[in-house]
């Protein structure tokens, strides 16, 4: 069984920054390529950013970009996301993936999901 807990959400005020953090356990973590998802109130889950098995290719969603950053330390098991410049509309639930295959946009992907941290942007 592989679990994923997320932790690192708050409140900050726009323009803040926060970094989340995603530790997996149970299986070798870099067998995975890893995701960051959210999802706000009302509305469905959205890609925010992918990395692949060995940290060299990432990927992200184009309202975030140049301004989150993920990363990932295969040493400790864990994934991140760095979240600068943050906005109201950045205000969301998210949740860490990981995936066995493929990694990229498509929440499909993902085999694992961590329970979510709140991230919530005050303006």
């Amino acid at each position: 069984q592989v679990h994923l807990v997320e932790s690192g959400g708050g409140l900050v005020q726009a323009g803040g920054s926060l970094r989340l953090s995603c530790a997996v356990s149970g299986r070798t973590f870099s067998s995975y390529a890893m995701g960051w998802f959210r999802q706000a109130p009302g509305k469905e889950r959205k890609f925010v950013a992918a990395i692949r098995r060995s940290g060299g290719i990432t990927y992200s969603a184009d309202s975030v970009k140049g301004r989150f950053t993920i990363s990932r330390d295969n040493a400790k098991n864990t994934v991140y996301l760095q979240m600068n410049s943050l906005k109201p509309e950045d205000t969301a639930v998210y949740y860490c993936a990981a995936s066995m295959g493929g990694s990229g946009s498509d929440y499909r992907l993902y085999d694992y999901w961590g329970q979510g941290t709140q991230v919530t942007v005050s303006s």
